[in-house]
């Protein structure tokens, strides 16, 4: 059996202000409490735990090494105990009022919309909010507590994600376009003399080559259909997603380029939930809903069929 605490989040609390506000005084005035409620707080727990938290330095209190571990580890505490109200209000208020998606652009669009349609019909007064990412970008959504569930290539760190889906992405380019007057099978020199077409990373700093080379000439777009159009328009080449230009290689607007078996390249879906144990019925459905519709979908080159939920 795990032993009771003997010192109240309250204690806790007022250690962690008096750090963040700079001494007992300020403490109490954030607190909404007296200078000596604080201050007993504190000393309660130097006395029950037999150590010295703070140690008075002029006129300022400035922690000691065990006040400096005490102070991370009461944060902690704090902090999941914060999470733990917030999920037990979800679960009995129901579904969640609002439940944030992070989805890699990548992610097949008429698949997520219709998605989202089976969810919004079953939810209604569940507002969503999408976070469209590049790369990085999704996982710093699930570490800021912007997403609550994610659709990614790259799990970040502390998380736990389960394959979703294989993509599948080819290197194309319009069929006028020079690297295709070659005539034979190209290599990565070949490429570096012509432009490549990129998507932005959203997140805060890049994190990831993996869908890239070494070239001169370069442009950037923030939109994966501004990206596609350039290339439809013979203004470079890029990798991309076999499920989202077919109607582009069906109409002759892009063909993939010979490179020897290096035109074609994967990625690895996964879903990923940021706090799977805490988790509202929300949350839960729509990662259902997201699994189950790529375990049903016919045309998505490199689904996984095993997938059930």
């Amino acid at each position: 059996m795990i032993p009771a605490p003997h010192i109240a989040l309250d204690q806790w609390r007022a250690l962690i202000a008096v750090v963040e506000a700079g001494g007992y005084a300020q403490a109490a005035e954030v607190l909404h409490k007296s200078q000596s409620a604080v201050t007993y707080a504190v000393q309660k727990i130097e006395s029950l735990l037999g150590v010295k938290a703070f140690e008075i330095q002029g006129r300022k209190a400035v922690l000691t090494p065990t006040g400096q571990m005490l102070y991370r580890r009461a944060l902690a505490l704090v902090g999941e105990a914060g999470d733990l109200e917030q999920a037990a209000r979800k679960l009995s208020a129901g579904w969640e009022a609002e439940i944030g998606l992070a989805v890699e652009i990548l992610f097949p669009p008429g698949l997520l919309i219709d998605c989202l349609a089976r969810f919004g019909a079953e939810a209604p007064r569940t507002r969503l909010e999408v976070i469209e990412s590049v790369m990085g970008g999704t996982g710093e959504a699930l570490l800021s507590g912007h997403a609550d569930i994610a659709v990614t290539p790259h799990v970040p760190p502390g998380f736990l994600g389960r394959p979703l889906m294989r993509m599948r992405l080819v290197a194309v380019a319009h069929p006028d376009h020079p690297l295709h007057q070659l005539g034979r099978t190209l290599s990565e020199k070949d490429l570096r003399a012509h432009r490549h077409l990129m998507v932005r990373e959203t997140g805060s700093r890049r994190t990831s080559r993996s869908y890239t080379v070494e070239v001169e000439q370069r442009w950037t777009f923030s939109s994966l259909a501004t990206s596609i159009a350039a290339a439809c328009a013979g203004h470079g080449f890029a990798w991309y997603p076999e499920v989202l230009i077919g109607a582009e290689l069906a109409a002759g607007k892009l063909r993939v380029l010979p490179l020897g078996g290096a035109e074609e390249r994967f990625v690895e879906m996964n879903l990923v939930l940021a706090d799977p144990d805490c988790a509202g019925p929300g949350v839960l459905r729509l990662a259902d809903i997201l699994t189950r519709a790529v375990a049903d979908a016919p045309l998505w080159v490199g689904v996984q069929s095993d997938i059930t939920g």
